[in-house]
């Protein structure tokens, strides 16, 4: 049976994680409160915002920036998004 969660991100209960991405805290919050489409779709804009700006996961300002992103994301905050990016629906 598939685990569900109340989905910060969408707002409504959508299949779990598997697993916590993350290690401690930050990790069992993102496994509880954030659907498995959540993060994949983080994923993705990260890998936008990874290419774009040229990040370096072995640099510690960009993880911290990275991070910073995440949580606005999941939160339904103002993120960054890559500028020459355009959503599908934004027509």
């Amino acid at each position: 049976m598939t685990r569900t969660v109340y989905c910060k991100k969408y707002q409504k209960e959508l299949p779990g994680l598997v697993m916590p991405p993350y290690p401690g805290d930050k990790g069992r919050d993102i496994f509880e409160n954030v659907s498995a489409q959540a993060w994949q779709d983080w994923q993705k804009q990260q890998v936008m915002l990874i290419n774009e700006k040229h990040l370096s996961m072995a640099s510690p300002d960009d993880r911290k920036y990275l991070t910073e992103q995440m949580d606005r994301f999941l939160s339904n905050q103002d993120f960054e998004t890559a500028s020459g990016y355009v959503a599908p629906d934004a027509d």
